[in-house]
């Protein structure tokens, strides 16, 4: 039998979280014959793509995207797409101009709009709801509470929806259930995260002026439009941070760190965060709704409006080992039991059935 056709569409394929999640899931996907259109050239994953074509609308400015609403048209009527898959705010936007309404629609959500920097333009969100009128499709969100923060927040009804999470790769990141490696020439902590306005390193920066002689060092890894001044803000009050850059082993690498932090003012459902539970790495996040539904009571939280807080909440896991393991091993089972690639890939997999055979 003939495989059905799905085009796949994304901004571009930057080492980010919804750009690694759906990389991940095309090497699952071979039952289906995959297109991968980005608008956007910029490439992390390399040559050697997990997709049987990939193109590359090279959208040089976004106002005038509604222009390649046309090609667009023209390379899912050429490649015969059954389904039409869009990530993040722009592929889906011009989606929903362009693809024929015979064909079916599936956006993925990945962040709690409502908090979301993007968001906070107004043309974003009176594109977004215009075009969803115009347009309805089946939304799918990485978590429960970005489901309901879409509709509710841009005021629309439902067409379809489904809650679906962000999951990590086990064959990836694996650990035999033994605890975590602890240091005993100092106290590391690792951040993972593109260098980002929502990942919020600049808190951790300050928070680590107050913790200048304490025997703690934080290693942030990842690269983006931020690197040149959150340099700069180390360097000003030298503080003990290091910046590592992007790597394309950071599984061979958490396990060498004691804790895992992030600092985000929202994420959607964190990549990073569940990679960390996996490999069984304590975790201190940022009080926000994502990482309070991802992690429940298998992390501590502390006070984005206070660098203290993260201060004290450090010194009280450095200072109780055993409650570093005990999180550690307990955030691990909650990511073995509730977030692997095989729940997504069911899930997915029952969405896209529903889609192509709806009777």
């Amino acid at each position: 039998m003939k495989k059905k056709t799905i085009v796949h569409i994304i901004y571009n394929l930057g080492r980010g979280g919804a750009e690694t999640m759906l990389i991940a899931v095309l090497k699952e996907l071979q039952e289906y014959n995959n297109i991968l259109i980005t608008l956007n050239c910029d490439n992390h994953f390399g040559k050697d793509l997990p997709c049987s074509k990939y193109i590359c609308l090279n959208v040089k400015n976004i106002p005038f995207l509604p222009f390649y609403r046309f090609k667009l048209r023209r390379l899912i009527k050429e490649n015969n797409a059954d389904v039409v898959h869009t990530h993040l705010f722009w592929p889906t936007f011009l989606a929903r101009l362009s693809v024929p309404k015979k064909i079916p629609l599936i956006t993925t959500i990945h962040a709690f709009i409502a908090t979301s920097v993007e968001y906070k333009n107004w043309y974003i969100r009176w594109l977004d709801k215009i075009s969803y009128r115009f347009r309805k499709n089946i939304i799918i969100a990485v978590a429960n509470g970005a489901l309901t923060d879409y509709f509710s927040f841009l005021h629309l009804k439902p067409f379809r929806s489904y809650a679906l999470y962000t999951f990590v790769d086990t064959r990836i990141f694996s650990l035999p259930d033994s605890g975590p490696q602890l240091n005993d020439d100092g106290f590391k902590l690792v951040s993972v995260g593109a260098l980002r306005i929502q990942k919020n390193h600049t808190y951790l920066i300050k928070a680590f002026r107050l913790l200048k002689n304490e025997n703690i060092e934080l290693h942030i890894y990842g690269e983006g439009p931020l690197q040149s001044d959150l340099q700069q803000q180390i360097d000003d009050d030298p503080v003990k941070v290091i910046l590592k850059g992007e790597v394309n082993n950071i599984q061979q690498l958490l396990g060498e760190y004691d804790l895992f932090a992030m600092s985000s003012t929202f994420e959607g459902f964190s990549l990073g965060v569940l990679e960390a539970m996996a490999l069984q790495r304590t975790l201190l996040l940022s009080d926000i709704r994502s990482f309070r539904e991802q992690c429940e009571d298998t992390a501590v939280y502390f006070d984005l409006n206070d660098p203290v807080d993260f201060t004290i909440k450090l010194k009280q896991l450095i200072a109780d080992k055993n409650k570093q393991v005990a999180l550690a091993k307990k955030g691990r089972i909650r990511a073995l039991e509730n977030f692997t690639l095989e729940h997504h890939m069911k899930g997915l997999r029952s969405i896209y059935n529903e889609t192509l055979n709806p009777y």
